[in-house]
């Protein structure tokens, strides 16, 4: 006797723990051709103080695309991605305002919007747009929106020429005062994903399986039986990967809490159990935490921030002791301009790790690059400079049927925020206008 379908929203449970499945054949059957496709997805992924610009720009465009050595690492997904030079963010510049560049950066990065100056607590600058995304999204998912970062999510005090931390420390809005709170410790965005219900998993249980390390695999055991007891052998296969890959991730944030951290490059901050001492791993972890939650479709809409904006990290797995932000107002010193380079080569490289995670993972019938969009960059360009056109962008994935050239060059003086517009479009959300935006990005 043949069993009902599985309900794509099937779960396992146990212990106040919840773990979606994957995609599996004996889940019912789409009702339409919509239905069947996978969803669009999207990234914003933000780095601070600018690049070294004159390193930055490709050479042609089309098949004739020529990377320079910054972006060498992405030459194995060129045909997969767009560098977009010429764009500009009119509203991060001072308009009256004197200095503060690096606060004015990331609060109109996502939002196109002019903050307003002030440390106390009248913040205010604009919605981003994953939450103008996120609100018209979020009843398909279990969450809206994710808010990841590196850095602490900082919400007062003056951290930038009179600027609020607040816009340092954030790029997504969802009221014009309101940052959206990140995470930055993946073992507690890793309960998040896992946990069930609003209040999430009881602190009795989620005490009892941390102190014993147990894997939230081990709590929804018997739900995992009984799911192989119906399924057949393709399926079988199908989960027991997907809960290898769980345990593998959770297993390495396991390895990160068990050893001694390495010191804080962040002033004032202790780093609380289950953030890496190394910033590499860091970033690995979030980005396996985001390829994991796109391929259970517990959100479409992600923000990360690499670093806060004007970050003084020290990359010491680079043999870098001097901060991110005092080099990159090198005033051509030889030494300090060199080291900068190899801080945009190392943020090259790892953002072409994440894009190779993406196409190397399953989505529907092709993979989560094929159904993704992820923007990556900033809103300083040159960080000597401090300015804000001829923005570094790259855009990513083919997700909502983009369509790549390698490198696009704009009309000087194009807003960021037409890109922004035009990403809106691809995931069906409708708008006639976002932030200082003139019209949609032709071309992508």
């Amino acid at each position: 006797m043949s069993l009902p379908p599985l309900d794509r929203r099937t779960m396992m449970r146990g212990m106040g723990t919840a773990l979606a499945l994957p995609w599996l054949d004996a889940m019912a059957a789409p009702a339409s051709a919509a239905e069947l496709a996978s969803p669009t997805r999207a990234a914003f992924l933000f780095i601070p103080n600018g690049v070294h610009r004159s390193d930055w720009a490709p050479t042609g465009s089309g098949g004739s695309t020529v990377l320079p050595n910054m972006l060498e690492p992405l030459s194995p997904l060129k045909n997969r991605l767009t560098v977009l030079t010429g764009l500009d963010h009119n509203n991060a510049k001072a308009l009256g305002d004197g200095p503060g560049d690096h606060a004015r950066s990331s609060a109109a990065f996502l939002t196109g919007a002019h903050p307003v100056k002030t440390a106390g607590d009248d913040i205010s600058v604009g919605v981003s747009v994953d939450q103008v995304a996120a609100r018209h999204l979020e009843r398909a998912t279990r969450f809206g929106s994710l808010q990841l970062g590196c850095e602490p999510a900082l919400t007062s005090g003056s951290c930038d020429s009179g600027y609020s931390c607040a816009y340092s420390a954030n790029i997504s809005w969802r009221k014009a005062d309101t940052p959206m709170a990140k995470e930055i410790n993946p073992r507690r965005l890793f309960e998040r994903l896992f946990s069930m219900g609003p209040t999430g998993e009881t602190k009795a249980a989620r005490a009892q399986r941390l102190a014993s390390r147990r894997s939230v695999l081990d709590f929804v055991r018997r739900d995992a039986r009984r799911l192989h007891a119906r399924v057949g052998v393709g399926d079988r296969d199908r989960l027991d990967d997907y809960m290898d890959g769980v345990r593998d991730l959770e297993r390495r944030i396991e390895q990160v809490e068990q050893v001694e951290q390495a010191p804080s490059d962040l002033a004032g901050f202790e780093p609380p159990s289950g953030i890496p001492g190394q910033y590499r791993e860091h970033l690995r972890l979030m980005n396996e935490l985001i390829i994991l939650a796109w391929r259970l479709d517990l959100t479409r809409v992600v923000t990360f921030m690499w670093a806060n904006e004007g970050s003084n990290r020290a990359y010491r797995n680079l043999g870098i002791a001097e901060g991110h932000h005092h080099l990159s107002h090198h005033g051509g010193e030889a030494s300090m301009v060199d080291q900068i380079r190899a801080i945009n080569r190392f943020q090259m490289e790892e953002f072409a790790y994440f894009l190779s995670r993406l196409q190397d993972t399953p989505d529907g019938g092709g993979s989560l690059l094929d159904n993704a969009m992820v923007l990556f960059g900033g809103a300083i360009g040159d960080g000597n400079r401090h300015n804000h056109d001829d923005l570094p962008i790259v855009l990513a994935g083919d997700g909502g049927g983009l369509e790549h050239s390698g490198h696009m060059r704009a009309p000087k003086g194009t807003p960021l925020c037409n890109l922004h517009l035009s990403l809106l479009d691809r995931l069906g959300v409708p708008a006639e206008t976002f932030g200082d935006s003139t019209g949609r990005l032709s071309g992508i």
